[in-house]
């Protein structure tokens, strides 16, 4: 894993999504340099550290990253939060808090289980089979279903298309990978046994995690909080910088506080 750091004050370690890599966060690096410390982390496979063939399993890259981002509030996008909520369950001494951006403990819809709240299996499926086909077209179009919905597409697809491959395309291999990880993941039997704080933003406009996910997700979770944020798709963090930002601050100076009253 590749690890790159900005600004100063209480950390928080961001983690991003399939097939993207930590410079995505640049609004959020922006915003809150100036009073925390961002650890941006690039998965392997992704990013500076698309050489690194470690697999995508949760619970191995969580453990090796509290070694290295020890006492931080962690932010997970997408992908991203299924190590960032497995650190959280698994390392509460170590994670100060957990931030979920369109994140959800499953992706998969499961109408029989009570879960509305997600898409089709066969999505993971198809988009696995694509990249066979044709891997930069499947991840040009992957670009537009992540602005897609959001007030701010056309503005969101054109930052994404600059952006996503600058740090070179992602690994194949890692990104089957991580499709079969979205399949697969189910943690909603483990959110009632989460012991930090934590926050679940949303964008009402997602295509690929429905913003009912969120809330339902954080009313498993003590101490959860969840947010809607209108006109946002699955990158909130792009089409409103400002809104996130302003949440993750709040969040972060709530336990700065309880933690100083404690």
């Amino acid at each position: 894993m590749y690890i790159e750091t900005h600004g100063r004050g209480p950390a928080l370690a961001l983690i991003h999504g399939w097939a993207m890599h930590g410079g995505l966060f640049a609004p959020l690096v922006e915003r809150l340099a100036d009073r925390h410390t961002l650890h941006l982390v690039d998965l392997p496979g992704h990013g500076h550290a698309r050489d690194d063939d470690a697999p995508l399993q949760p619970d191995m890259l969580a453990a090796a990253l509290v070694e290295r981002v020890p006492d931080a509030v962690w932010l997970g996008w997408s992908l991203g939060g299924q190590v960032a909520l497995r650190a959280a369950l698994d390392h509460p001494g170590r994670v100060r808090g957990l931030v979920m951006v369109a994140s959800s403990p499953r992706f998969v819809r499961d109408d029989a289980g009570g879960w509305p709240h997600g898409v089709s299996s066969s999505l993971f499926g198809d988009f696995g089979d694509a990249l066979e086909r044709d891997f930069r077209g499947t991840l040009e179009g992957f670009l537009a279903l992540e602005s897609l919905g959001s007030s701010t597409a056309q503005d969101e697809l054109r930052r994404l298309r600059a952006q996503a491959f600058e740090r070179g395309e992602p690994a194949p291999r890692a990104l089957q990978e991580g499709l079969a990880l979205l399949d697969a993941i189910d943690l909603r039997a483990e959110l009632p046994n989460l012991r930090v704080p934590s926050l679940w933003i949303s964008g009402r406009r997602d295509r690929l995690v429905p913003a009912g996910a969120m809330p339902a997700a954080a009313a498993l979770a003590p101490g959860a909080r969840s947010v809607v944020i209108d006109g946002a798709g699955h990158a909130p963090f792009l089409g409103a910088a400002d809104r996130v930002a302003d949440e993750i601050a709040g969040f972060m100076e709530s336990l700065a506080a309880a933690g100083a009253s404690a």
